[in-house]
Parts: C-alpha cells; structure tokens; sequence
C-alpha cells in the first residue's frame, strides 16, 4: 500500500472511532465523580478520553491489518 492511502486510512478511523466513542462515553454520567455543579469539567472528561480511546482503537486495527495483511 501507498503511504497516502494509509494514511487516508487511518484519518477515516480516527474520525469514525472518535464519534463513536463520544457518542458511548456521553451514556456515563460523569458528574457523578466530581464535584456539585462541574459540568463542563465532565464533558471535557468525555472528550479525552474519546480521543484517547479512538487512538488505541485505531493503531490497534492499524497494526492488526498490517500484521495479518488482510487487505
């Protein structure tokens, strides 16, 4: 493969695992574990850990794919 086309890839798997991981972790209530009236702490909680979970996600089917060359 063509390092543009990987490259490519791997920006539509960010995307795609960010959105999804926002969209599961806004389902937990993060209030909960903080503070009275901290909201937009909780939201900017939820962002971090979407993007760090879309990473792993990410170069884990990015190494996966390369390991395994399935495509």
């Amino acid at each position: 493969m063509k390092m543009e086309n990987i490259m490519n890839y791997k920006i539509y798997l960010y995307v795609f695992f960010t959105f999804l991981s926002i969209y599961t972790f806004s389902a937990i209530d993060f209030s909960k574990f903080l503070r009275v009236n901290k909201n937009i702490e909780a939201r900017i909680i939820v962002f971090i850990l979407s993007f760090a979970f879309s990473y792993l996600v990410t170069n884990f089917i990015y190494d996966f794919i390369n390991c395994t060359k399935i495509f």
